[in-house]
């Protein structure tokens, strides 16, 4: 089983408009494979302008934001590609598309490292940021599971949050929340159809 890193793909369109995805990575024989669903902007981007940057964070509020519509968190040029990178990254990497894999559902874009900069400590995770990560996967996956899979995992990433949550866990855990409330009250609207 290969390791996977939660990070923040920043990508521009090639009219240089910026976009934002969570996104689980992975390392493999010096590469970085990205894996984006079809379809997807961040596909559409990268493939379009050959590169993107990784973004490593501690601040949740930025993955439960792209999943709830929040994506406009402050950004500044990337040195080597033409992208941006999150201003609150604690460490960034620039990428450039070395070779294609193709997939109907994910094609495989194995990227190569063209400057990797640090810009702050990472102190650790609380657990309940963990959870706000384990729910923002969740949340890019409402439309896949059943709502009692949703309910037992929700009530299990509670404790975390309640023990360990600072006002930005908060927010970003509310940010989930309501998504996930908005997602059943859709479900129950089908139903009664």
């Amino acid at each position: 089983m290969a390791l996977i890193l939660e990070v923040i793909v920043t990508t521009v369109s090639a009219a240089g408009d910026p976009h934002l995805a969570p996104m689980g990575i992975r390392e493999e024989n010096g590469l970085v494979l990205l894996q984006p669903f079809r379809p997807s902007t961040t596909l559409e981007n990268v493939l379009g302008t050959g590169c993107a940057v990784v973004n490593y964070t501690d601040d949740v509020r930025i993955f439960a934001g792209c999943l709830t519509g929040r994506r406009s968190w402050p950004m500044v040029p990337a040195d080597s590609v033409k992208a941006h990178r999150l201003e609150a990254a604690l460490a960034h990497r620039e990428l450039v598309l070395e070779r294609i894999e193709e997939d109907q559902a994910r094609p495989r874009l194995w990227c190569r490292d063209v400057r990797f900069e640090t810009h702050a400590a990472f102190r650790g995770f609380n657990r309940a940021q963990a959870a706000v990560l384990e729910a923002a996967i969740l949340v890019s996956r409402l439309h896949m599971l059943p709502l009692e899979k949703i309910d037992a995992e929700v009530e299990y990433l509670t404790t975390g949050v309640t023990k360990t949550a600072g006002p930005s866990e908060l927010e970003a855990w509310g940010w989930l929340m309501e998504r996930i409330a908005a997602h059943r009250a859709g479900v129950a609207a089908e139903a009664q159809r």
